[in-house]
C-alpha cells in the first residue's frame, strides 16, 4: 500500500514538474521584464536568428560595397565629374548610408522585435531614415530635370546645367531635407507623447499630426512623384522621336552630325536613369501609401514593403553596371588597384 502511494506521489510530482517546464517554455517574454509597460518580445528559434542575421549582414555589406564603388568612381576620375554623375553620386551616398546605418538597425529591430536604444536614439534614427529617403527622392527629381534639359533642350543644357550649379543644388537638397525632417519628427514625437495611450516601452514608432501628414504627402510624395512622371513622359516622347530621325538618316546613308550622336547617347543615358527612377517609385509609392494608412506595426505586408525600399539601395549600382560602360571600366580600375597609379584620375573612359 505504501509502495503504491509512493508511486502515485512520484507520478504526481513528475506531472507537476512537466507542467511547470511546459509553462516556462511558453511563457510570454518582454523586451524589458522589469518594466510593467514593456512591449512583448517575439520568440524565434536559433536557426531563425542565425539565418536572419547572416542574410541582413550580407545585404548591408552588399549595399555599402556597391555604392562605395560608385562613389569612388565618380569622385576619383575627373572625366566623370558631370552634372548628371554628381546627382548619381548624391544618390549613391544616400544609398550607402542606408546600407551602413538603416539596414543594420532595422534588421536588429526586426529580428529582436524590440527597440533597446531609448527614445532619443529612436528620434535620431527616424530623422536619419526620413532624411535619406527624402533626399533620394529629391535627387531623383533633379535627375529628371537634368534629363529633361539634356534631351528636350540640348542647346540650352550646357549653359543652364553646370557642375557648380549642380553642387549647390545637391547641398541645398541635403540641408533642406535635414531641416524639414527634423521638424517633422520632432513634431511627431510631441504628438505621440500627448496623444498616444497604447504605447509600450521597447518600440520605436512615430505617428504625426493630421496637418503635418497632409503637408508631408504634398511635399514628399505627390509633388515630386508628379513632377518626375510628367518630365519622363515628355523625355521619352522627345527621345523616341530623336532616335527615329537619327536611325532613318543612318539607313539612308546620310551624314550624321556629332550633335545627333550626342543626342542618341543622351537618350540611352536617360533610359538607364529612367529605369532607376521607375524601380525606386515602384518601391517608394507602396511604402508611402502604407505609412499614410497608419499601419506602422511590424506586420508581414508592411515589413516586406519597407524592406523592398531598403533593397532598392543595393539595386542601383547593378543597373549602372548593366547600362554604363564607364562604370564597368572604373570598377575594374578600382578592383585592380590601378587608381593608385600616377595620373589615374585623368583616364577618359569615354574614349577607351
Amino acid at each position: 500500500m505504501k509502495a503504491q502511494e509512493k508511486e502515485q506521489n512520484k507520478l504526481q510530482n513528475g506531472g507537476v514538474l512537466f507542467m511547470a517546464n511546459e509553462t516556462g517554455d511558453h511563457e510570454t517574454q518582454y523586451c524589458f521584464p522589469a518594466i510593467n509597460s514593456s512591449c512583448i518580445k517575439r520568440r524565434r528559434s536559433r536557426y531563425e536568428y542565425d539565418f536572419m542575421y547572416l542574410f541582413f549582414s550580407l545585404l548591408s555589406a552588399w549595399t555599402v560595397f556597391l555604392n562605395l564603388l560608385v562613389i569612388i568612381s565618380i569622385s576619383h576620375f575627373k572625366k566623370l565629374h558631370t552634372p548628371t554623375n554628381l546627382l548619381i553620386l548624391s544618390l549613391a551616398v544616400a544609398d550607402l548610408l542606408i546600407g551602413l546605418i538603416v539596414i543594420p538597425i532595422e534588421a536588429f529591430r526586426l529580428i529582436e522585435t524590440c527597440w533597446y536604444f531609448g527614445d532619443t536614439f529612436c528620434e535620431l534614427f527616424q530623422m536619419t531614415l526620413a532624411l535619406l529617403l527624402s533626399t533620394s527622392l529629391s535627387t531623383l527629381t533633379f535627375i529628371a530635370v537634368d534629363r529633361y534639359m539634356a534631351v528636350c533642350h540640348p542647346l540650352m543644357y550646357p549653359q543652364k546645367i553646370t557642375t557648380t550649379k549642380t553642387v549647390i543644388i545637391i547641398c541645398l537638397c541635403w540641408i533642406c531635407s535635414s531641416v524639414y525632417n527634423t521638424a517633422l519628427v520632432s513634431t511627431s514625437r510631441h504628438f505621440n507623447t500627448i496623444n498616444r495611450t497604447d504605447k509600450c516601452y521597447g518600440e520605436c514608432i512615430f505617428m504625426g499630426h493630421f496637418i503635418w501628414t497632409i503637408i508631408d504627402v504634398l511635399l514628399s510624395f505627390l509633388l515630386p512623384c508628379t513632377l518626375i512622371i510628367t518630365l519622363y513622359l515628355r523625355i521619352f516622347y522627345v527621345a523616341h522621336k530623336q532616335v527615329k530621325i537619327i536611325n532613318s538618316l543612318l539607313k539612308a546613308g546620310k551624314c550624321v552630325t556629332e550633335g545627333s550622336v550626342r543626342r542618341k547617347s543622351e537618350s540611352k543615358a536617360t533610359l538607364t536613369l529612367g529605369i532607376i527612377v521607375t524601380v525606386y517609385l515602384l518601391c517608394y509609392i507602396p511604402f508611402f501609401i502604407l505609412s499614410l494608412s497608419g499601419n506602422t506595426e511590424m506586420a508581414l505586408t508592411s515589413t516586406i514593403i519597407l524592406w523592398l525600399l531598403y533593397v532598392n539601395s543595393g539595386l542601383n549600382p547593378l543597373i549602372y553596371a548593366l547600362f554604363y560602360p564607364w562604370f564597368k571600366m572604373s570598377v575594374k580600375h578600382i578592383l585592380t588597384l590601378k587608381i593608385f597609379q600616377p595620373a589615374s584620375s585623368l583616364v577618359d573612359f569615354f574614349r577607351v
